[in-house]
């Protein structure tokens, strides 16, 4: 599963915080990492530096072998609570799309004659 992070004009991209996002990204999403081709992580800054309750932003997106690309996006103060809550939100919406997928698979009729 390759991680690839995008910040804007007001995000600092430091290794180190590019070595965090990886690392929530890859724990919340390990399950369907087999699944999973790319994970794009962006992340801003909502109001350009000045302080506010959730103004910092992160948009997970994972596009799935043969599937639609699957995105969450969170605010939050801090950039590692928005990264991990849009992480937490991606897996869930996983879990509904490929719990459902899966559903349909296992009750569609035979086609064997």
């Amino acid at each position: 599963m390759k991680i690839q992070i995008n910040t804007d004009d007001n995000i600092q991209g430091r290794e180190a915080l590019a070595e965090e996002v990886s690392a929530t990204v890859e724990n919340a999403l390990r399950r369907y990492q087999d699944q999973i081709t790319r994970v794009e992580v962006h992340l801003g800054d909502e109001n350009a530096g000045k302080s506010g309750q959730r103004d910092q932003r992160c948009m997970v997106e994972a596009r799935l072998e043969g599937r639609q690309p699957v995105a969450a996006t969170a605010l939050a103060p801090t950039l590692p609570l928005a990264v991990q809550a849009a992480a937490d939100k991606l897996a869930r919406l996983l879990d509904t799309q490929i719990g459902r997928a899966t559903r349909i698979q296992r009750t569609a009729p035979s086609t064997d004659a």
